[in-house]
Protein backbone atom coordinates (compact mmCIF):
# COMPACT_ATOMS: atom_id res chain seq x y z
CA UNK A 1 0.00 0.00 0.00
CA UNK A 2 1.56 3.38 -0.94
CA UNK A 3 2.51 5.93 1.92
CA UNK A 4 -0.44 8.30 2.80
CA UNK A 5 1.55 11.59 2.30
CA UNK A 6 2.23 13.02 5.82
CA UNK A 7 1.58 16.77 6.05
CA UNK A 8 0.97 16.35 9.84
CA UNK A 9 3.60 18.58 11.75
CA UNK A 10 5.32 16.65 14.28
CA UNK A 11 4.48 19.23 17.17
CA UNK A 12 0.95 18.76 16.39
CA UNK A 13 -1.18 18.35 19.52
CA UNK A 14 -3.51 15.40 19.95
CA UNK A 15 -6.86 17.90 19.37
CA UNK A 16 -5.09 19.06 16.13
CA UNK A 17 -4.27 15.57 14.95
CA UNK A 18 -7.77 14.89 15.30
CA UNK A 19 -9.24 16.96 12.50
CA UNK A 20 -5.91 17.49 10.28
CA UNK A 21 -3.85 14.85 11.02
CA UNK A 22 -3.05 12.37 7.76
CA UNK A 23 -5.24 14.16 5.31
CA UNK A 24 -4.59 13.62 1.68
CA UNK A 25 -6.06 15.61 -0.50
CA UNK A 26 -6.83 14.51 -4.42
CA UNK A 27 -5.93 17.27 -7.57
CA UNK A 28 -8.94 18.91 -7.36
CA UNK A 29 -7.69 20.34 -3.98
CA UNK A 30 -11.21 19.50 -1.94
CA UNK A 31 -11.30 20.78 1.84
CA UNK A 32 -13.11 17.88 3.18
CA UNK A 33 -11.81 14.20 3.06
CA UNK A 34 -12.77 12.92 -0.47
CA UNK A 35 -14.66 9.40 -0.23
CA UNK A 36 -13.35 7.18 -2.77
CA UNK A 37 -16.31 4.77 -3.16
CA UNK A 38 -13.76 2.49 -5.83
CA UNK A 39 -13.20 -1.21 -5.61
CA UNK A 40 -10.73 -0.91 -8.51
CA UNK A 41 -8.28 1.14 -9.77
CA UNK A 42 -6.98 1.13 -13.74
CA UNK A 43 -3.59 1.32 -15.33
CA UNK A 44 -2.46 3.03 -18.65
CA UNK A 45 -0.81 0.24 -19.70
CA UNK A 46 -0.26 -3.46 -18.91
CA UNK A 47 2.97 -2.78 -17.84
CA UNK A 48 1.72 -0.26 -15.50
CA UNK A 49 -0.50 -3.24 -13.81
CA UNK A 50 2.36 -6.14 -13.99
CA UNK A 51 4.15 -3.29 -12.32
CA UNK A 52 1.91 -2.81 -9.33
CA UNK A 53 1.66 -6.34 -8.40
CA UNK A 54 5.41 -7.27 -8.89
CA UNK A 55 6.39 -4.03 -6.63
CA UNK A 56 3.78 -4.88 -4.13
CA UNK A 57 2.63 -1.37 -2.20
CA UNK A 58 3.88 1.06 -5.09
CA UNK A 59 0.43 2.46 -5.25
CA UNK A 60 -3.81 1.39 -5.36
CA UNK A 61 -4.84 -1.48 -6.91
CA UNK A 62 -7.43 -3.03 -5.08
CA UNK A 63 -9.63 -1.50 -2.51
CA UNK A 64 -9.63 -4.91 -0.33
CA UNK A 65 -5.84 -4.05 0.00
CA UNK A 66 -6.21 -0.53 0.38
CA UNK A 67 -8.16 2.52 -0.54
CA UNK A 68 -7.10 6.64 -0.15
CA UNK A 69 -10.12 7.06 2.04
CA UNK A 70 -9.01 4.65 4.36
CA UNK A 71 -5.59 5.11 4.53
CA UNK A 72 -6.80 8.11 5.72
CA UNK A 73 -7.96 7.02 8.40
CA UNK A 74 -6.19 4.65 9.37
CA UNK A 75 -2.75 7.43 9.16
CA UNK A 76 -4.90 9.90 11.59
CA UNK A 77 -5.42 6.65 14.38
CA UNK A 78 -1.76 6.36 14.04
CA UNK A 79 -0.73 9.90 14.43
CA UNK A 80 -3.34 10.02 17.41
CA UNK A 81 -2.08 6.41 19.07
CA UNK A 82 1.77 7.40 18.46
CA UNK A 83 2.02 3.68 16.70
CA UNK A 84 3.83 2.75 13.65
CA UNK A 85 1.86 0.97 11.89
CA UNK A 86 -2.16 0.82 11.63
CA UNK A 87 -4.78 -0.78 9.72
CA UNK A 88 -9.15 -0.13 9.68
CA UNK A 89 -11.16 -3.11 9.64
CA UNK A 90 -14.95 -4.02 8.96
CA UNK A 91 -15.75 -4.21 12.70
CA UNK A 92 -14.54 -4.28 16.10
CA UNK A 93 -15.02 -7.82 16.34
CA UNK A 94 -12.89 -8.20 12.75
CA UNK A 95 -9.92 -6.59 14.42
CA UNK A 96 -9.89 -8.55 17.53
CA UNK A 97 -10.20 -11.96 15.66
CA UNK A 98 -7.57 -10.88 12.60
CA UNK A 99 -5.09 -9.86 15.88
CA UNK A 100 -4.75 -12.90 16.86
CA UNK A 101 -5.78 -15.57 14.18
CA UNK A 102 -2.90 -13.54 11.55
CA UNK A 103 0.41 -15.35 14.08
CA UNK A 104 -1.59 -18.05 15.82
CA UNK A 105 -0.72 -21.51 14.99
CA UNK A 106 -2.01 -24.72 16.49
CA UNK A 107 0.08 -25.93 19.67
CA UNK A 108 0.21 -22.30 20.67
CA UNK A 109 -1.05 -20.83 23.98
CA UNK A 110 -3.09 -17.72 24.92
CA UNK A 111 -3.67 -16.29 28.45
CA UNK A 112 -6.81 -13.73 28.60
CA UNK A 113 -8.35 -11.84 31.63
CA UNK A 114 -11.62 -13.48 32.25
CA UNK A 115 -13.33 -10.14 32.44
CA UNK A 116 -14.14 -10.12 28.60
CA UNK A 117 -16.78 -9.02 26.26
CA UNK A 118 -19.16 -11.63 25.36
CA UNK A 119 -17.52 -12.01 21.38
CA UNK A 120 -14.12 -11.64 22.67
CA UNK A 121 -14.98 -14.56 25.26
CA UNK A 122 -16.23 -16.56 22.46
CA UNK A 123 -13.32 -16.35 19.92
CA UNK A 124 -10.84 -17.14 23.11
CA UNK A 125 -13.22 -19.88 24.71
CA UNK A 126 -14.56 -21.65 21.85
CA UNK A 127 -12.69 -20.66 18.08
CA UNK A 128 -9.64 -20.51 18.95
CA UNK A 129 -9.57 -24.46 20.37
CA UNK A 130 -10.94 -25.54 17.39
CA UNK A 131 -7.88 -24.77 15.76
CA UNK A 132 -5.64 -26.56 18.89
CA UNK A 133 -4.63 -23.07 20.31
CA UNK A 134 -4.51 -23.50 24.04
CA UNK A 135 -6.29 -20.76 26.12
CA UNK A 136 -6.47 -20.32 29.86
CA UNK A 137 -8.92 -17.12 31.75
CA UNK A 138 -7.49 -15.94 34.58
CA UNK A 139 -8.58 -12.98 37.24
CA UNK A 140 -7.20 -9.88 35.02
CA UNK A 141 -7.20 -8.30 38.24
CA UNK A 142 -4.47 -10.35 40.30
CA UNK A 143 -0.90 -9.99 39.14
CA UNK A 144 -0.51 -13.73 41.48
CA UNK A 145 -2.43 -15.24 39.08
CA UNK A 146 -0.79 -13.74 35.90
CA UNK A 147 2.22 -14.60 36.68
CA UNK A 148 1.76 -18.00 37.58
CA UNK A 149 -0.26 -18.76 34.15
CA UNK A 150 2.34 -17.26 32.46
CA UNK A 151 5.18 -19.51 34.01
CA UNK A 152 4.18 -21.62 31.40
CA UNK A 153 4.53 -19.60 28.50
CA UNK A 154 2.45 -17.87 25.82
CA UNK A 155 2.28 -16.87 22.36
CA UNK A 156 -0.47 -13.72 23.36
CA UNK A 157 -2.17 -12.16 25.65
CA UNK A 158 -5.59 -10.60 25.24
CA UNK A 159 -6.96 -8.05 27.76
CA UNK A 160 -9.81 -5.17 27.78
CA UNK A 161 -8.23 -1.92 29.41
CA UNK A 162 -11.29 -1.65 30.99
CA UNK A 163 -13.96 -4.26 31.21
CA UNK A 164 -17.04 -5.15 29.81
CA UNK A 165 -19.24 -4.76 31.78
CA UNK A 166 -18.04 -4.26 35.41
CA UNK A 167 -14.97 -1.93 34.00
CA UNK A 168 -12.00 -4.11 36.14
CA UNK A 169 -9.05 -2.23 34.80
CA UNK A 170 -5.84 -4.19 33.65
CA UNK A 171 -2.32 -3.23 35.14
CA UNK A 172 -1.15 -2.93 31.60
CA UNK A 173 2.60 -2.10 32.24
CA UNK A 174 3.01 -4.76 34.75
CA UNK A 175 0.74 -7.09 32.92
CA UNK A 176 3.13 -6.21 29.48
CA UNK A 177 6.86 -7.32 31.51
CA UNK A 178 5.07 -10.72 32.44
CA UNK A 179 3.45 -11.36 29.04
CA UNK A 180 7.33 -10.72 27.35
CA UNK A 181 8.99 -12.75 29.66
CA UNK A 182 6.87 -15.37 29.04
CA UNK A 183 8.07 -14.56 24.97
CA UNK A 184 4.10 -13.41 23.83
CA UNK A 185 2.89 -10.03 22.73
CA UNK A 186 0.40 -8.21 24.27
CA UNK A 187 -2.92 -7.85 22.80
CA UNK A 188 -4.98 -4.32 24.37
CA UNK A 189 -8.60 -3.95 23.58
CA UNK A 190 -8.95 -0.06 24.53
CA UNK A 191 -12.02 0.98 23.39
CA UNK A 192 -13.67 1.97 26.71
CA UNK A 193 -10.94 4.48 27.55
CA UNK A 194 -10.18 5.34 23.83
CA UNK A 195 -7.38 6.88 22.50
CA UNK A 196 -7.92 9.95 24.77
CA UNK A 197 -7.71 8.30 28.37
CA UNK A 198 -5.11 5.79 27.90
CA UNK A 199 -2.36 4.60 25.47
CA UNK A 200 -1.70 1.18 26.19
CA UNK A 201 1.31 1.10 23.70
CA UNK A 202 3.08 4.22 26.59
CA UNK A 203 3.01 1.40 28.89
CA UNK A 204 3.95 -1.41 27.23
CA UNK A 205 1.18 -3.20 25.21
CA UNK A 206 2.17 -4.52 21.63
CA UNK A 207 -1.16 -4.22 20.14
CA UNK A 208 -4.07 -1.86 20.68
CA UNK A 209 -7.36 -2.74 18.97
CA UNK A 210 -10.32 -0.53 18.99
CA UNK A 211 -14.01 -0.78 17.46
CA UNK A 212 -14.28 2.49 15.97
CA UNK A 213 -18.45 1.48 15.89
CA UNK A 214 -18.16 2.98 19.52
CA UNK A 215 -16.45 6.49 20.41
CA UNK A 216 -14.43 6.79 17.56
CA UNK A 217 -18.01 7.23 15.55
CA UNK A 218 -19.78 8.46 18.06
CA UNK A 219 -22.91 8.85 16.68
CA UNK A 220 -24.73 5.44 15.98
CA UNK A 221 -24.19 5.37 12.21
CA UNK A 222 -20.98 3.15 11.20
CA UNK A 223 -19.40 -0.17 11.75
CA UNK A 224 -15.23 0.17 11.94
CA UNK A 225 -12.33 -1.77 13.63
CA UNK A 226 -8.45 -0.95 13.71
CA UNK A 227 -5.34 -2.70 15.17
CA UNK A 228 -2.21 -0.61 15.90
CA UNK A 229 1.23 -1.60 16.58
CA UNK A 230 4.28 -2.35 15.01
CA UNK A 231 5.31 -2.15 11.58
CA UNK A 232 7.40 -5.32 11.83
CA UNK A 233 4.48 -7.34 12.90
CA UNK A 234 1.85 -5.91 10.65
CA UNK A 235 4.51 -6.82 7.53
CA UNK A 236 4.80 -10.25 8.76
CA UNK A 237 1.70 -11.05 9.80
CA UNK A 238 -1.31 -9.07 9.77
CA UNK A 239 -1.01 -7.37 6.38
CA UNK A 240 -1.32 -10.90 3.97
CA UNK A 241 -4.15 -11.89 6.88
CA UNK A 242 -6.14 -8.94 6.07
CA UNK A 243 -5.42 -8.71 2.35
CA UNK A 244 -6.23 -12.80 1.13
CA UNK A 245 -9.17 -13.13 4.07
CA UNK A 246 -11.07 -9.82 3.31
CA UNK A 247 -12.72 -7.94 6.84
CA UNK A 248 -12.10 -4.48 4.86
CA UNK A 249 -13.16 -1.20 5.86
CA UNK A 250 -15.55 0.43 3.76
CA UNK A 251 -14.93 3.51 2.26
CA UNK A 252 -18.09 5.45 3.36
CA UNK A 253 -17.55 4.29 6.88
CA UNK A 254 -13.62 5.33 6.70
CA UNK A 255 -15.17 8.74 6.03
CA UNK A 256 -17.96 8.47 8.56
CA UNK A 257 -15.03 7.78 10.57
CA UNK A 258 -12.59 10.78 10.07
CA UNK A 259 -15.50 12.90 10.78
CA UNK A 260 -16.13 11.37 14.35
CA UNK A 261 -12.44 11.68 14.68
CA UNK A 262 -12.78 15.88 14.34
CA UNK A 263 -14.71 15.99 17.35
CA UNK A 264 -13.92 12.74 19.36
CA UNK A 265 -11.89 14.75 22.06
CA UNK A 266 -14.75 16.50 22.85
CA UNK A 267 -17.37 14.36 23.03
CA UNK A 268 -15.26 12.30 25.01
CA UNK A 269 -14.31 14.81 27.51
CA UNK A 270 -17.99 16.16 28.23
CA UNK A 271 -19.68 12.85 27.78
CA UNK A 272 -16.71 11.62 30.64
CA UNK A 273 -17.99 14.42 32.58
CA UNK A 274 -21.80 13.89 32.37
CA UNK A 275 -20.55 10.43 33.27
CA UNK A 276 -18.80 11.87 36.78
CA UNK A 277 -21.91 13.75 37.63
CA UNK A 278 -24.68 11.19 37.22
CA UNK A 279 -22.54 8.10 38.61
CA UNK A 280 -21.98 10.54 41.77
CA UNK A 281 -25.59 10.83 41.72
CA UNK A 282 -26.70 7.19 41.58
CA UNK A 283 -24.44 6.38 44.40
CA UNK A 284 -26.09 8.31 46.46
CA UNK A 285 -29.51 6.99 45.34
CA UNK A 286 -31.66 5.12 48.09
CA UNK A 287 -32.68 2.34 44.94
CA UNK A 288 -28.97 1.40 43.87
CA UNK A 289 -27.21 -0.99 45.92
CA UNK A 290 -23.78 -0.32 43.94
CA UNK A 291 -22.03 1.87 41.23
CA UNK A 292 -19.18 0.66 39.33
CA UNK A 293 -16.90 3.93 37.67
CA UNK A 294 -13.63 4.48 37.30
CA UNK A 295 -14.06 8.36 38.31
CA UNK A 296 -16.01 7.91 41.95
CA UNK A 297 -13.61 7.33 45.20
CA UNK A 298 -15.45 3.86 45.40
CA UNK A 299 -13.75 1.95 42.54
CA UNK A 300 -11.71 -1.02 44.11
CA UNK A 301 -8.84 -0.07 41.68
CA UNK A 302 -8.72 3.59 42.95
CA UNK A 303 -5.22 3.61 42.76
CA UNK A 304 -4.77 1.57 39.23
CA UNK A 305 -6.56 3.92 37.83
CA UNK A 306 -5.14 7.16 38.89
CA UNK A 307 -2.00 5.76 37.63
CA UNK A 308 -2.88 4.71 34.19
CA UNK A 309 -6.31 6.81 33.27
CA UNK A 310 -6.68 10.70 32.26
CA UNK A 311 -9.76 10.43 33.49
CA UNK A 312 -13.26 8.16 34.89
CA UNK A 313 -14.69 7.75 30.85
CA UNK A 314 -18.57 7.80 29.60
CA UNK A 315 -19.24 3.72 30.42
CA UNK A 316 -20.34 2.78 34.36
CA UNK A 317 -22.33 0.14 35.90
CA UNK A 318 -25.41 0.02 38.39
CA UNK A 319 -27.54 -2.86 39.98
CA UNK A 320 -30.39 -2.46 41.33
CA UNK A 321 -32.74 -4.50 43.79
CA UNK A 322 -35.21 -7.08 42.32
CA UNK A 323 -32.36 -8.99 39.84
CA UNK A 324 -33.92 -9.28 36.48
CA UNK A 325 -37.27 -8.02 36.60
CA UNK A 326 -35.92 -4.66 39.02
CA UNK A 327 -33.58 -4.08 36.13
CA UNK A 328 -36.12 -4.46 33.49
CA UNK A 329 -38.62 -2.15 35.65
CA UNK A 330 -36.13 0.23 35.50
CA UNK A 331 -35.03 0.03 31.73
CA UNK A 332 -38.38 0.12 30.63
CA UNK A 333 -39.64 3.28 32.96
CA UNK A 334 -36.84 5.52 31.12
CA UNK A 335 -38.02 8.19 28.57
CA UNK A 336 -34.59 9.84 27.99
CA UNK A 337 -31.59 6.76 28.02
CA UNK A 338 -32.21 4.20 25.48
CA UNK A 339 -32.48 0.57 25.69
CA UNK A 340 -29.21 -0.38 23.53
CA UNK A 341 -26.03 -3.13 23.72
CA UNK A 342 -24.16 -0.55 22.06
CA UNK A 343 -21.75 2.22 23.61
CA UNK A 344 -20.19 5.37 22.92
CA UNK A 345 -22.67 7.01 21.47
CA UNK A 346 -23.72 11.02 21.92
CA UNK A 347 -27.03 9.60 22.84
CA UNK A 348 -27.12 8.14 26.56
CA UNK A 349 -27.51 4.13 25.98
CA UNK A 350 -28.71 1.35 28.76
CA UNK A 351 -28.52 -2.41 28.23
CA UNK A 352 -29.08 -5.44 30.90
CA UNK A 353 -25.76 -7.50 30.03
CA UNK A 354 -27.14 -10.72 31.63
CA UNK A 355 -29.47 -10.88 28.98
CA UNK A 356 -27.95 -9.27 26.30
CA UNK A 357 -23.97 -8.89 25.68
CA UNK A 358 -23.16 -11.55 28.23
CA UNK A 359 -26.24 -13.62 27.88
CA UNK A 360 -24.30 -17.03 26.23
CA UNK A 361 -22.43 -16.75 29.48
CA UNK A 362 -23.59 -19.50 32.45
CA UNK A 363 -25.25 -18.04 35.56
CA UNK A 364 -21.76 -19.12 37.34
CA UNK A 365 -20.03 -17.59 34.96
CA UNK A 366 -21.56 -14.39 35.12
CA UNK A 367 -21.98 -13.96 38.90
CA UNK A 368 -18.14 -14.55 39.09
CA UNK A 369 -17.40 -11.91 37.00
CA UNK A 370 -20.14 -9.92 39.19
CA UNK A 371 -22.58 -9.32 36.59
CA UNK A 372 -25.40 -9.73 38.59
CA UNK A 373 -28.87 -9.89 36.77
CA UNK A 374 -29.86 -6.54 38.39
CA UNK A 375 -27.02 -4.91 36.91
CA UNK A 376 -27.10 -2.18 34.29
CA UNK A 377 -24.72 -0.85 32.18
CA UNK A 378 -24.88 2.82 31.32
CA UNK A 379 -23.08 4.62 28.18
CA UNK A 380 -23.36 8.55 29.48
CA UNK A 381 -23.61 10.63 26.18
CA UNK A 382 -24.16 14.60 25.46
CA UNK A 383 -27.30 15.46 27.13
CA UNK A 384 -27.97 17.50 29.75
CA UNK A 385 -26.63 16.04 32.81
CA UNK A 386 -29.43 16.93 35.22
CA UNK A 387 -32.48 15.43 32.69
CA UNK A 388 -30.42 12.31 32.86
CA UNK A 389 -30.60 12.44 36.34
CA UNK A 390 -34.21 13.25 36.06
CA UNK A 391 -34.60 10.25 34.09
CA UNK A 392 -32.98 7.88 36.20
CA UNK A 393 -34.65 8.95 39.58
CA UNK A 394 -37.90 8.40 37.81
CA UNK A 395 -36.89 4.98 36.45
CA UNK A 396 -35.85 4.02 39.96
CA UNK A 397 -38.92 4.65 41.46
CA UNK A 398 -40.74 1.80 39.36
CA UNK A 399 -37.80 -0.27 41.14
Amino acid sequence: MPDTPDKSSPSWRPQTLLSRGGTLRSQFGETSEAIFMTSGYVYQRAEDAEEAFAKDGVRYVYSRYANPTVAMFEERLRLIEGAEACRGLSSGMAAVFASMACFLRAGDRVVASRALFGSCNYIITQILPRYGIETELVDGRDLNAWEKALARGAKAVFVESLSNPTLEIIDIAAVAKLTHKAGGLLIVDNVFATPLLLKPLALGADIVIYSATKHIDGQGRSLGGVVLGPAAWFKDHLAQFLRNTGPSLSPFNAWLLLKGLETLDLRVERMSRNAAEVAAFLEGHGKIQRVIYPGLASHPQRALVGRQLKGGGTLMAFSVGGGKAGAFRCLNALKLVLISNNLGDARSLVTHPATTTHHRLKPEERAELGIDDGLIRLSVGLEDPADLKEDLDRALAAV
